[in-house]
C-alpha cells in the first residue's frame, strides 16, 4: 500500500496548482493517465481572464460571467473567484510563466478580449496559453522532492468508508491501475482530490483530448457525491473541420481580433441571429452555425479572419496559422471552414468555496467540479482562472485539516475474475456510445432523442458491469465505464429541465422559465 498526505487524480492546471501549493508542506502524489501534460489545459488556446487595468472593473468581470450563466450562476461563488483572478495571474508569473507582451512594451501585458466580455481582459502566452502554463508548472512539480508522479497510472475507483465496511462518508484513497505492469495499486491518503477534467470524448466530436473521459464525475459519483447541471455541456463554435484535424480548436480570440463566420457563399450570418453577431456567446454561435448547416446541408461554415495583415496573424495566432498552413489553409488569405464541437462540461461534482465535496477528505477541482461559476454556459476564459482559485483554496483547506492515519485498506481482490475472451465489445461499446450521444443530446435537444439516448445507455451500462465484473480490468475498459456513467447523468438531467436555458436548448421546450434552478442529482435517489 503506498501512502501519501494528499492524492491528486489529474495532472491539468488545477492538479498541478494543487500540487505545488501543498508539496512544501505534505507528501503529494499525482496520478496522471497518460503523461504529465495530456491533459486539457496543455490544449487551451485563448488565455485566462482576470481584471488587471484601470479601465476594466471586477463589477464588469462579474456581470459579464452572470450574463453568459444564464441567471444560473452562483453570485457569491463568481465574486469569490474574478476578486482573486488578480493574484492568482501574479502567481503564475512568479512562477515564471511568460505572457504575451503588448507590441514595443517590456512591462505591459498584452490583453485580448472574447466572446460575451465587455472589456480585454484575457492574458495569454500568443495563442498557446495552456501549453505554457502546463509547461511551466510541470517542470516545478518534477524537481520537488515532496512530489510523486505517477504517470500511465488511471483511477480504478475511491477507496471509501461504505467500501470498507465503514458507516462515515469519508474517502481514504483510491485504487489506481499501473497502466504499464497491468497491476491495480492501492493508494492512501489523508486527502483525495478529483481533478481529471471534463467528459467530451462523450461525443463524436469534441475539442477535448483522448483523456477526457468524466473520470472524476464518474468516481465521484460512484463515492456518494451530488452532482449538478450535467446537462450544460459546452460546444465551442470553431472547431477546425478537415479529415486531418483531430479536435483541432480554431481559438475564441480569432473572432475577438475580427474573425467573421460566413456561408460557403460568403455569406455573413451572424448579425441575423443576435446584435452582438460574432462576439456573442458560444451558445448563441454554436446554435446559430447549428441552424445554419442544417438549413443549408452544409458540413461546415467559414471564419474569415483574411483581412487582418499576414504579420498580425502570425504574431497573434501562430500556432493556429502553422497548423492550418500544414493542412494547405492559409488563414491570411482564406477563410478557415470550422464546425461546432463539445468543448467543456460545465456541471460536474458539487462542491463548496473550499473545494470539498459530499465525501468527507474528498474534494473536487477544475472541470470535474460544479463550483456555481458558469451556470447554464461557461464565459471564455473562465476555466483556466477557476483551476488556479479553487486549487487555492482547497490547498488552504487541506492544511487547516488535522492529521489523521488512514485505516487498514484492503487490495484490490482479482482472485474470481478471468481475462477478456474480445475486447471488441469495449471498442463497439465506446463507439457507439458517442455516435448516439451525438446525434440524441447534442445542441439541439428533444425528448424524444433523450429518451432515446436513455434507453441505450441503460443497454450499455449494463453489458458494461457484467463486463467488470467478471473480467480483468483495462485502461480502456475503465473510461468507457465512466463515460457511460457521465453520459447517463448528463441525459438525466437535460430531461429534468423543462425549459430551455443556456447551452441546454429543447425544442419541446424553448422558452425560459422565470426562476433558474439548478438541476442537482443525488446518488442516494439511485440507490
Amino acid at each position: 500500500m503506498l501512502q501519501f498526505d494528499t492524492l491528486i487524480i489529474g495532472s491539468g492546471l488545477a492538479g498541478l496548482t494543487l500540487a505545488l501549493k501543498l508539496a512544501d508542506h505534505q507528501k503529494i502524489a499525482v496520478v496522471t493517465k497518460r503523461s504529465l501534460l495530456d491533459g486539457a489545459s496543455a490544449w487551451a488556446q485563448g488565455g485566462i481572464a482576470a481584471v488587471q487595468t484601470p479601465d476594466d472593473s471586477l463589477e464588469e468581470h462579474i456581470r459579464d460571467t452572470l450574463t453568459a450563466g444564464a441567471g444560473l450562476c452562483d453570485e457569491q461563488t463568481t465574486r469569490f473567484v474574478v476578486e482573486r483572478g488578480a493574484t492568482a495571474v501574479s502567481w503564475l508569473i512568479e512562477q515564471g510563466v511568460l505572457f504575451s507582451r503588448s507590441e514595443g512594451s517590456s512591462t505591459d501585458f498584452h490583453l485580448t478580449r472574447e466572446g460575451g466580455h465587455s472589456r480585454r481582459r484575457i492574458i495569454h502566452a500568443a495563442d498557446a496559453t495552456g501549453k505554457a502554463v502546463q509547461q511551466t508548472l510541470a517542470d516545478l512539480v518534477l524537481a520537488h522532492p515532496n512530489i510523486t508522479v505517477l504517470e500511465q497510472h488511471i483511477a480504478v475507483d475511491l477507496i471509501t468508508g461504505r467500501k470498507i465496511g465503514k458507516e462515515e462518508n469519508c474517502c481514504y484513497g483510491a485504487y489506481i491501475l499501473d497502466k504499464q505492469c497491468d497491476h491495480v495499486l492501492t493508494v492512501a491518503a489523508q486527502n483525495t482530490v478529483l481533478a481529471t477534467g471534463g467528459a467530451g470524448k462523450v461525443y463524436l466530436y469534441t475539442t477535448n483530448p483522448d483523456t477526457a473521459t468524466g473520470d472524476g464525475i464518474a468516481m465521484g459519483w460512484r463515492a456518494g457525491c451530488r452532482v449538478s447541471n450535467m446537462e450544460f455541456m459546452q460546444f465551442h463554435p470553431t472547431c477546425l473541420f478537415h479529415p486531418h484535424a483531430k479536435s483541432f480548436l480554431i481559438s475564441e480570440a480569432v473572432r475577438g481580433e475580427g474573425g467573421i463566420l460566413k456561408l460557403p457563399d460568403g455569406t455573413r450570418f451572424m448579425p441575423q441571429h443576435d446584435e452582438r453577431a460574432e462576439l456573442a456567446p458560444r451558445d448563441v454561435v454554436a446554435r446559430a452555425i447549428d441552424y445554419e448547416m442544417k438549413k443549408g446541408g452544409l458540413d461546415c461554415v467559414f471564419l474569415d479572419i483574411s483581412h487582418q495583415p499576414e504579420i498580425f496573424l502570425k504574431e497573434h495566432f501562430p500556432t493556429i496559422h502553422a497548423r492550418c498552413l500544414a493542412l494547405g489553409i492559409d488563414i491570411a488569405r482564406q477563410p478557415i471552414p470550422v464546425v461546432p464541437a463539445m468543448h467543456f462540461t460545465c456541471g460536474g461534482v458539487i462542491t463548496d468555496l473550499a473545494a470539498r465535496t459530499d465525501s468527507a477528505r474528498l474534494y473536487a477541482i477544475g472541470e470535474t467540479a460544479c463550483t456555481g461559476l458558469h451556470g447554464a454556459n461557461r464565459l471564455a476564459s473562465n476555466s483556466l482562472l477557476e483551476c488556479l482559485v479553487f486549487a487555492d483554496a482547497a490547498a488552504n483547506d487541506i492544511l487547516q485539516q488535522p492529521a489523521c492515519s488512514p485505516p487498514a485498506l484492503p487490495n484490490w481482490d482479482e482472485s474470481r475474475v478471468t481475462d477478456a475472451d474480445e475486447l471488441v465489445v469495449v471498442s463497439h461499446n465506446w463507439d457507439e456510445l458517442r455516435r448516439f450521444m451525438w446525434d440524441y443530446v447534442g445542441i439541439v435537444r428533444t425528448t424524444k432523442r433523450l429518451q432515446r439516448a436513455q434507453h441505450r445507455i441503460r443497454l450499455l451500462h449494463e453489458e458494461i458491469s457484467e463486463y467488470y465484473r467478471n473480467f480483468h480490468i483495462t485502461a480502456d475498459l475503465l473510461e468507457l465505464r465512466n463515460l457511460v456513467q457521465t453520459a447517463d447523468l448528463i441525459v438525466q438531467s437535460a430531461l429534468s429541465r423543462h425549459e430551455s436555458r443556456g447551452l441546454h436548448y429543447s425544442k419541446d421546450y424553448p422558452h425560459t422559465l422565470p426562476v433558474a434552478q439548478a438541476t442537482v442529482i443525488s446518488p442516494h435517489d439511485h440507490a
